[in-house]
């Protein structure tokens, strides 16, 4: 873990908002919109998305597909606000990261620490923070967001900053800001930096920093497009993510992403095989039968799996469960 002095805050990682993120904010979109009485369909209509993606806590989206949702709530929903929406995040919805802003010495260190794993948020709007005289000022840059739902998000965004550093905090501590929404900032006294936060540390923070150090060294390895492509696959396991139908999500035709996938140094062979290995690691690990294993990746019976796992990883895959019943053919 990296300590900084108070006052000094590092840059966001990201530079823009389209970096993968985990499906818990589109959930929590669903949730709100379901509160107001819109069905969970309506709220994935065209994001390729469905309630079992949603419910899967395995699942990445794209940051359209979760724009998507967006658009659809203001459409059915127009009375839910930015506010409402961000003031229901909780350290919680961000996995690993909020377990590292929870357990971080004070909090100036959670805010560079949030600030160091921006792309494992949700956020639409990328936050800067700096110390202006006696002040903290936090702005968000909304540069880039599409001017249908900028100012949704940018109440949204703030909002959930604000929501996540009171929990942190302790919300009895007396925390409190100035707002700007117009200006997209918020405003707290910088003595605050220094708080230390009721539930800190040292070794939990370190463990979860870690994990969030796990989680996006690969994504920020790879090109963005194929980041999109693998996020997009694994979304399509189960019916073979063929390569018509990824494409049809991207827009494109099938042409056009093998050729784009090229200019990125893959193929769409080289995808699939690396997110079906990927996959088959963490189901197996979990303890699931060949068959249903082969079934997720989307492969007719275990055999097939069998031989593509020989082929990833030299050996056939290891199961801790009984040997599975021969597969029933996929309808």
């Amino acid at each position: 873990m990296v300590s900084t002095s108070p006052g000094q805050f590092e840059p966001a990682a990201a530079r823009d908002w389209h970096f993968p993120r985990h499906v818990a904010g589109t959930a929590l979109l669903v949730a709100v919109g379901a509160e107001s009485g819109v069905p969970t369909s309506v709220l994935l209509r065209g994001s390729g998305l469905g309630a079992r993606d949603v419910a899967d806590p395995q699942r990445a989206v794209t940051a359209e597909q979760e724009l998507r949702v967006v658009r659809n709530l203001l459409a059915a929903a127009p009375g839910v606000t930015g506010g409402q929406v961000g003031a229901a995040y909780h350290a919680s919805t961000f996995g690993p990261l909020g377990f590292a802003l929870l357990s971080s010495p004070t909090l100036g260190d959670a805010a560079n620490l949030a600030l160091r794993f921006i792309d494992l948020s949700f956020t639409f709007t990328i936050p800067s923070a700096s110390v202006e005289d006696d002040e903290v000022v936090v702005r968000v840059d909304d540069r880039g967001v599409p001017d249908d739902v900028r100012r949704f998000l940018v109440e949204r965004d703030l909002t959930a900053i604000w929501a996540v550093l009171r929990e942190i905090c302790g919300t009895a501590a007396g925390l409190d800001a100035a707002w700007d929404r117009s200006g997209n900032e918020l405003r707290f006294a910088s003595r605050w930096l220094e708080h230390p936060l009721p539930q800190a540390n040292s070794h939990a923070c370190a463990l979860a920093e870690a994990l969030c150090h796990d989680l996006v060294s690969p994504r920020r390895g790879r090109d963005a497009f194929t980041g999109q492509v693998r996020i997009l696959v694994a979304q399509h396991l189960e019916s073979g993510a063929p390569m018509a139908d990824v494409a049809a999500a991207l827009g494109l035709s099938e042409r056009s992403l093998r050729r784009r996938l090229a200019d990125a140094g893959t193929s769409y062979r080289a995808v699939l095989d690396d997110v079906r290995s990927t996959a088959a690691q963490d189901l197996l690990a979990r303890g699931l039968l060949l068959d249903e294993v082969a079934l997720r990746l989307g492969y007719a019976e275990a055999s097939s799996l069998v031989v593509a796992h020989r082929r990833w990883t030299g050996r056939t895959p290891r199961s801790r469960t009984p040997r599975s019943q021969p597969s029933s053919p996929r309808r």
